[in-house]
């Protein structure tokens, strides 16, 4: 199966070249490339990609405001969207985050980084730089503010789940879960699945924020460290 990509960035020499890393790839295919938030949108519904890498600073319409819109679209809900940032902790990548980004990369990623970071994207996975993800988790703690919880939602949740979205937001791989709650890693995919089925979350990303909206981060017994990469 070939991964089929779109570039959203207004530099035309970062755009060429991240064309070029992707496309060196057999199972990769870079299908449009975009300047500007609103070409983002458009070749969204135009090629219907699975992948679409997103700069947030963008003429015309930025790339918060087209990650959200395209989010928004029933009809774009496969297409998954990547932020890219120059700096690894960056005020956007959270607002973006919230607007249902599933994660996001820094420009001077290793190609080989690059181009599975994207298979990983394409395949469902979230993908909070696994360099940094726990400060990431930190920040967006302390900006995210707490909402009241939406029991309509939460109370469907098992204590199983509610102790599997905790280790989620701590950053844990479905490895690492199994690991705190002496499970196997694919029962911690299933659990991971039926919460973010159950929380209306996207992606795994999107679990990340649910969890800290909603006050199920931080409320796991194990005591463990949690690591600094995201399954």
């Amino acid at each position: 199966m070939t991964v089929r990509v779109v570039i959203a960035e207004d530099q035309a020499a970062v755009r060429a070249g991240f064309r070029a890393l992707l496309n060196h790839a057999d199972d990769i295919e870079v299908v449009a490339v975009a300047a500007n938030g609103e070409e983002a949108i458009r070749t969204a519904i135009e090629h219907r990609p699975d992948v679409i890498l997103m700069d947030i600073r963008m003429p015309v319409v930025d790339g918060l405001e087209a990650t959200r819109r395209i989010v928004a679209d029933p009809v774009l809900s496969d297409v998954r969207v990547v932020v890219l940032t120059t700096f690894e902790i960056d005020e956007y990548v959270f607002a973006a985050l919230e607007a249902g980004a599933s994660g996001f990369l820094v420009k001077d990623i290793e190609p080989d980084d690059l181009r599975e970071a994207v298979r990983l994207i394409a395949d469902g996975q979230a993908l909070l730089a696994p360099s940094i993800t726990r400060r990431v988790i930190e920040a967006f703690a302390t900006r995210s503010p707490v909402v009241p919880l939406d029991t309509r939602r939460v109370d469907l949740l098992t204590e199983r789940e509610r102790e599997v979205v905790s280790l989620v937001a701590e950053g844990l791989s479905n490895a690492e879960i199994g690991e705190c709650l002496y499970i196997s890693p694919l029962t911690a995919k299933t659990h991971v699945n039926r919460a973010s089925l159950k929380l209306g979350a996207r992606d795994r990303a999107q679990l990340v924020v649910i969890a800290f909206q909603t006050g199920l981060a931080g409320r796991h017994p194990t005591g463990r460290a949690p690591s600094t990469g995201a399954e």
